[in-house]
Formats: C-alpha cells, sequence, structure tokens
C-alpha cells in the first residue's frame, strides 16, 4: 500500500475547518483565535503532520536542502567528510541529499542533473577521477546553481574551494621514505586529470629532487579510476615489480589505490615493508590495525567537509551575487607505522 502524508486538506476535513484557516493556525497566525490553533496543533501532532517540502519550495524559491556529489560514499574519506556537513547542514536546518559518481563521467553527469532537478539551494563537489568535461558544471552554475568544490576541485570554475595541502604532504610523505633509507620510490597517482594528482606528483618530486635523487618518470604511473578497479593497480605494480628499476617502495595516492597495493602484495606475498616500503593517503580507522601497520597521510576530512557546507549555505543565503570567493587549504597528517619502516 503507498504511503500517503496527511495535508492541510486532510485536517481541514475531519475538523470542519476552511484550509486556509487550517494553514493559518498552523503558522501561529494571530488571525486565528487561540481554541482553533489548538485544535489544529493538536490534531497536526496525533497524525504526524509535517509541511509538504516541495510544496514550501516551490512556495519560497528554496528547498532547504543540498546536494552532494561525490565519488563513493563508502570511501572512508567521503564518508567522514559527509559527517562534517552533514553537522553543519542540521545545525542551519538543511537536508542533505548525497549522490556518487563511481568515478565515472556520464553517471557524474547525470548525478548533478539529478540533483539540480531536486531543486537542491546548491552543490558540494567532488568530481570523478574520469572528469576531464566540465561542460555541464559550468552550465549549472552559470545558471546561478551555487557550487562549492572540496579535495577534487574544477581549477576553472570560480568558486569557494576546500582542499587539502595536496602538496606538502606528499612531499613529507616522500621526504619520510627518503629519510628511512629507501633509494627507489615509486609514485603511484589517480588520474592525472585531476588538480590534486598533480599537486602530489609534484610533492614527490620536490622531494627527490632536494636529496638530489633523479626522479624516474617510469616509477611514476597512473590510475584513471582513481584504483577503485584492482585490476589498475595490479598492473601498475606488476609494470613496476617486473622492471629492471624495481622500486623499493611506493608512495601511494589515495586511499583506494593504498589498499590496493596491500592487496596485491598479499597475494604475491611480497612482504611489506621488507620487499618494498608502503605509504599512501588513507583515512580508514584501522590502519593502524592492519600487519604490518600502515603508514598514512591522513587528511583533515571531517574539517573539509564542514568548511565547504559552512561556505555553501553562505553562498545560498547571501542577498547579494557573491564575487569574492576563498581557497581553504588545510594540514594533512603524517602517521609513520610499520610499513615504511626504516630500510636494513
Amino acid at each position: 500500500m503507498k504511503f500517503e502524508a496527511i495535508t492541510i486538506k486532510d485536517i481541514a476535513k475531519v475538523l470542519g475547518l476552511s484550509t486556509s484557516t487550517v494553514s493559518r493556525a498552523l503558522r501561529d497566525s494571530y488571525e486565528i483565535s487561540p481554541e482553533t490553533k489548538a485544535r489544529v496543533l493538536e490534531y497536526a501532532r496525533e497524525n504526524n503532520y509535517r509541511p509538504n517540502p516541495i510544496a514550501l519550495s516551490l512556495k519560497e524559491k528554496r528547498s532547504s536542502s543540498i546536494g552532494v556529489l561525490v565519488s563513493e560514499i563508502a570511501n572512508s574519506f567521503f564518508s567522514q567528510a559527509i559527517n562534517g556537513i552533514e553537522s553543519v547542514a542540521q545545525e542551519k536546518g538543511y537536508n542533505v541529499v548525497i549522490a556518487q559518481s563511481k568515478e565515472d563521467f556520464n553517471r557524474e553527469v547525470s548525478a548533478m542533473q539529478y540533483l539540480a532537478s531536486r531543486s537542491v539551494d546548491g552543490i558540494l563537489l567532488s568530481v570523478s577521477s574520469n572528469t576531464n568535461d566540465f561542460s555541464t558544471i559550468n552550465d549549472l552554475y552559470g545558471r546561478g546553481m551555487p557550487i562549492v568544490c572540496f579535495d577534487r576541485v574544477v581549477d576553472s570554475l570560480e568558486t569557494h574551494k576546500v582542499i587539502v595541502d595536496n602538496f606538502t604532504a606528499a612531499y613529507n610523505a616522500t621526504m619520510h621514505l627518503i629519510k628511512n633509507g629507501y633509494k627507489r620510490i615509486g609514485c603511484i597517482a589517480s588520474s592525472s586529470f585531476l588538480s590534486m594528482t598533480t599537486e602530489r606528483v609534484d610533492g614527490y618530486k620536490k622531494a627527490l629532487t632536494d636529496k638530489k635523487m633523479q626522479v624516474d618518470d617510469t616509477l611514476i604511473a597512473y590510475c584513471p579510476h582513481g584504483g577503485m578497479i584492482y585490476e589498475e593497480v595490479e598492473q601498475v605494480l606488476t609494470n613496476f615489480l617486473q622492471s629492471n628499476n624495481r622500486p623499493d617502495a611506493v608512495m601511494a595516492c589515495s586511499d583506494k589505490i593504498t589498499t590496493n597495493i596491500m592487496r596485491y602484495c598479499k597475494h604475491e606475498k611480497i612482504v611489506i615493508p621488507s620487499s618494498m616500503g608502503l605509504i599512501g593517503f588513507s583515512n580508514l580507522d584501522l590502519t593502524e590495525l592492519l600487519s604490518p601497520s600502515l603508514s598514512v597521510v591522513r587528511q583533515p576530512a571531517y574539517e573539509m567537509g564542514k568548511r565547504a557546507a559552512e561556505l555553501l549555505i553562505s553562498m545560498i543565503e547571501s542577498k547579494r551575487p557573491v564575487t569574492d570567493f576563498e581557497r581553504v587549504v588545510l594540514p594533512a597528517e603524517l602517521l609513520q607505522r610499520e610499513s615504511s619502516a626504516k630500510r636494513k
């Protein structure tokens, strides 16, 4: 049986009142007597009446909801970011509608169009690793849809952006490996389309050059789907380990790449860190419980989500067009554990 929520018309019919009287009573209008208000409110409470959000949005031209589009909700970074987003949204009286691209450009376009069709007041966006065409995003933004980018941003979009200090995070991770005695350090990154990828690879290269170590392009590889497809990571590692310049450590630039490297090493009986050191970007809570415990760059995902939501809601509620935009850059945390222990 289809659920049907109680409406103002239903209340009016039962209580023998006009719909306008019920509507005014629910809005606590001075035009309605206290006795009638009490009758209406009591019946509404007993029957779990809730205002129709679609009707309200049509009337007020606002839905009090924001859309969130990420690559994968199950990714620990994004789940933590969504917690931060929802903490702000709840405090400000907004609902959150979540969609995921699964690192697929067409799915991302469809999700953006769906969120817009649901009349969300704004969108928080972290683009997929496959996105190199921003025409749909630019079109929605150009037609007045407030959009704030976080983590994976669209550099050409003039809006607020919230990111981690990718360059410094990758620099520190690579420098940690160098200081622990690793000589041939590979870098496995997400899609080269992403500015986040460029920043992390640049940080990796700068650490090598600062230590007078050669940057070997054969030890830099990209995964178009950000490591979500295991076979991508498997192929990269197979190529690395079959080459004449086999790496003795790897710096992984995303959560999925990091965990799939560990899966590959376990399957191939490659012992970490004695056969290959590993450090990666990851917000998984259980990395310290793995064997070996995993050295990671941990991003402030909750804070990123919270700050992005605050900026989006400020855009939505601004009485004037917003022309001054913030680029918020937050520091990452380097957690040194067994997987990158000093080379013997």
